[in-house]
């Protein structure tokens, strides 16, 4: 179901209260030899400034305001831990978890953390030569698995509804000489973010997001079991599925999502809905549409959260799109996204005529089709997401769109003059780092505004018309991207090389123990059905 609703609900935008010589070119992709964190002013140096943040400018006003605002809090609230959080290279929350005391002295220090963690495929394995001269990326700041720093967004602090008296922060990353770290998927998702707006828009998104929730029924912890990656949990079911949307499912499913569902509620995420989907024990939440980064940081939260909490009422949550699980369906996440005008705030993609699409939305849906096969290595980053795509499945298998069709890649939703009208890109797995998700779709719809890409005609049979298929796999996705000029322009060359050679490695280690084929493998249970 889409998060956004034209049965009274306010409309889809009123809803808001390298270079290519090498990894060590990313260093130097922003004027200045920095990226800019965003369009507000960083305060002034001065003579005295002592703290990390202050020498090197890394906030603005705002944020020190933020900063001083969650130093009360921690105070009044009397916290006695507060964790230090960055997403990885793979949307994977990773940090360090301060006393109360020196996470007030952190906010503005900042939390060292070891570069190794950078260099680390999905079996949080290093798969770069980092204790050789310049760690594998030619740069001196990677090698030696030396120190990054964590830097607090202040605007993100959270208190921890299951976790008493602990607060959460979500950082941005820097080497220990100030310089960004250009492997910072947030910081890309920001740039994209940045050249959006330079064009003239703001991005709009709205999360729709399936998952499994288990009961854990051996969690495997005998030493025997504590391999690398670990053995994966055995579980069982919470419903046995194949009901979509009845109530009677869902009641049956109430007490084991309502501890989840409060806590998202007491974290100040947006969710819309909570909803039974087709498969056993397979749910779905939707969360109301946010502008720029917002929603990327929302599922950022929103996965580690879900699987902390189902974890302490013996539950497991996973967001790995096919478990090798008896008769489990495919998850999926639908990011529903649209355009708003700078200037007059008004929805870019909104025509009064039959079409129902203005003439930018039908370019930024050209692009999103061009950039199809590249973008799935950002949108389906797992070797078991390639999996889903099956024709006559309510899942894409082509780059096609049409008007409010199931089985196409992208649906257009909203009739002529909707306020509410928007893309629905249906190709995303769950486990997908929102960042570069996010940023695969600006850079393929500025490049189908830039080339005036026309999306063709509208594919009222989805499996049947001729188009681009999908890739079938991740190294058919991977093969794409480093070949797409947009995407290597957009994220960076250094940027594209570094995430290829991190996926390769996951497919080499695949490939070395088991072959592919159509249903889910044990090597991707062990891999993927706890980390994501």
């Amino acid at each position: 179901m889409a998060p956004v609703s034209k049965d009274g609900a306010a409309p889809w935008f009123e809803t808001l209260r390298l270079r290519p010589a090498g990894f060590g070119a990313l260093l130097t992709m922003r004027p200045n030899g920095r990226r800019d964190m965003n369009c507000m002013s960083r305060r002034k140096q001065t003579r005295s400034s002592t703290s990390f943040v202050d020498r090197h400018g890394l906030w603005t006003e705002a944020q020190a305001r933020q900063a001083r605002e969650v130093e009360r809090a921690i105070k009044a609230n009397k916290l006695e831990l507060v964790r230090f959080s960055f997403a990885d290279q793979h949307g994977v929350l990773r940090g360090k978890t301060l006393v109360a005391e020196d996470a007030i002295r952190a906010l503005t220090s900042g939390v060292t953390m070891t570069t190794t963690l950078l260099a680390k495929d999905t079996s949080h394995k290093t798969v770069f030569p980092v204790f050789t001269a310049g760690g594998g990326f030619d740069m001196p700041e990677m090698q030696g698995g030396g120190d990054f720093v964590m830097v607090a967004d202040p605007s993100t602090f959270r208190l921890l509804p299951w976790s008493d008296k602990s607060g959460w922060l979500l950082c941005d990353i820097y080497f220990t000489n100030g310089k960004p770290v250009p492997f910072s998927t947030r910081q890309i998702g920001r740039d994209a973010l940045a050249r959006l707006s330079a064009a003239g828009f703001d991005f709009l998104s709205g999360l729709e997001v399936e998952f499994h929730l288990f009961r854990i029924e051996n969690p495997h912890l005998a030493p025997a079991d504590a391999t690398w990656p670990p053995q994966a949990a055995e579980v069982g079911l919470i419903t046995q599925g194949y009901q979509y949307l009845t109530e009677s499912r869902y009641d049956l499913l109430e007490p084991a999502i309502e501890p989840l569902r409060r806590a998202m509620a007491a974290l100040d995420l947006p969710l819309r809905s909570v909803e039974i989907e087709l498969g056993p024990s397979q749910c779905e939440f939707t969360f109301r549409p946010q502008a720029g980064l917002a929603a990327a940081d929302t599922m950022i939260l929103f996965r580690s959260a879900m699987k902390q909490v189902a974890r302490r009422n013996g539950m497991m949550v996973s967001f790995m799109c096919r478990p090798a699980v008896a008769n489990c369906a495919s998850s999926g996440w639908h990011l529903h996204q649209s355009l708003t005008e700078k200037r007059s705030k008004a929805n870019a993609f909104v025509l009064d005529d039959k079409d129902g699409l203005s003439t930018i939305g039908r370019y930024y849906l050209g692009g999103l089709l061009a950039h199809a096969r590249a973008a799935a290595a950002f949108t389906t980053p797992t070797i078991n997401g390639y999996k889903r795509y099956r024709p006559y499945s309510l899942a894409p298998d082509r780059a096609i769109w049409a008007r409010d069709n199931r089985g196409v890649m992208v649906r257009v939703l909203g009739q002529p003059g909707d306020p509410a009208t928007h893309l629905e890109n249906r190709v995303g797995e769950p486990a997908a780092n929102p960042y570069l998700y996010l940023a695969s779709q600006i850079y393929s719809g500025l490049d189908g505004i830039a080339q005036r890409l026309d999306p063709g005609p509208s594919a009222d049979t989805p499996y049947e018309m001729s188009a681009a298929l999908l890739p079938k796999s991740l190294e058919e996705a991977l093969t794409a991207l480093r070949a797409d000029d947009c995407f290597r322009q957009g994220f960076g060359g250094g940027f594209v090389d570094y995430y290829a050679h991190i996926k390769s490695a996951e497919l080499a280690r695949f490939a070395a123990d088991e072959r592919d084929r159509p249903e889910p493998t044990a090597w991707e249970q062990r891999e993927y059905f706890d980390l994501f």
